[in-house]
């Protein structure tokens, strides 16, 4: 059994934080939660690891009721915060150990599982956690919330912070973990981490948006997207802005994604455009949409 969540709602005074959620995700599945901060990303996990309690609905994991059955749950699985919350003024070892002990279990008997995480760090075993960089801090966060052997992890924007190798290297360990028979449950801001995951649900306001895999949802996005470039991109956004033909217009890195509202849009016809408000320089061409192109529409 994975995880499911049936019209799960959730108020705090006059904000709705979660409005009729409903999704499931199955056993051995790395699902993602995709939305920016403030979308209800952390509430929902915190629900769903029994630190909340919804307003309406339900949900289960690893077969388990969040109400009925939270104490069965706390055993079952490891929960990964947004913020490094672990003792800063214990070292490696001993938060470890601590974790491992509130378990009933040891470092030894499941080292197997965090082997290729803690050894990074084990070099590191006798220093205060409050004095690891943020990637190390990381590592140490995820075999803390692996010693048990948990049957579902929940990891609530696990890369936030970091620098982009140790991102890159923490989904190469969550790809490892997914191996093992692991269900993760994994909430990010960055789009582009959408991709990793097997299936992800796009998340705005409390509300889901879309939930399918990366690739269906990309393929789903309504227009074609030119990246388009100039030397003052400033005047660029505000130029294709005022364009009476304009579909949308995102940045996006060093290009603004522009899409026409007409099916036979000419891309000479947009440059003497661009030119007639002064701008030179021009780059445009076709380009792929994304899941961040996708979010932006679906969020309208």
């Amino acid at each position: 059994m994975g995880i499911t969540i049936t019209n799960i709602s959730k108020s705090f005074e006059q904000v709705n934080a979660l409005n009729n959620i409903s999704f499931d995700v199955k056993k051995g599945e790395l699902f993602g939660l995709i939305g920016p901060d403030g979308a209800g990303k952390t509430t929902l996990f915190r629900i769903l690891t029994t630190l909340l309690i919804a307003n309406e609905g339900s949900a289960t994991v690893s077969g388990f009721d969040v109400l009925t059955d939270y104490k069965s749950i706390r055993k079952s699985v490891g929960y990964m915060p947004g913020r490094f919350s672990l003792y800063q003024d214990l070292t490696v070892e001993e938060n470890l150990r601590f974790f491992a002990t509130i378990f009933g279990t040891t470092i030894e008997e499941n080292y197997d599982l965090i082997k290729d995480i803690y050894v990074q760090i084990e070099p590191f075993k006798n220093r205060r956690a409050g004095k690891l960089s943020g990637g190390m801090k990381q590592k140490l966060a995820l075999s803390c919330a692996l010693i048990h052997k948990p049957d579902v992890l929940f990891l609530d924007e696990p890369t936030t912070g970091v620098d982009a190798v140790s991102r890159k290297e923490f989904w190469e360990m969550l790809k490892r973990l997914q191996l093992k028979g692991i269900t993760m449950l994994v909430s990010t801001p960055y789009m582009d981490e959408a991709a990793l995951c097997d299936r992800i649900a796009l998340i705005q306001d409390g509300h889901i948006l879309e939930i399918d895999t990366p690739e269906a949802i990309v393929n789903r996005y309504p227009k074609t997207i030119f990246n388009v470039r100039a030397h003052n991109m400033y005047q660029l956004i505000d130029s294709l802005k005022s364009y009476e033909h304009q579909y949308s217009v995102y940045p996006f890195g060093e290009f603004v994604h522009y899409s026409d509202q007409r099916n036979d849009f000419n891309k000479e016809e947009l440059r003497q455009y661009l030119r007639s408000k002064n701008l030179s320089e021009i780059h445009i061409e076709k380009t792929q949409p994304t899941i961040e192109d996708t979010f932006m529409e679906l969020a309208k």
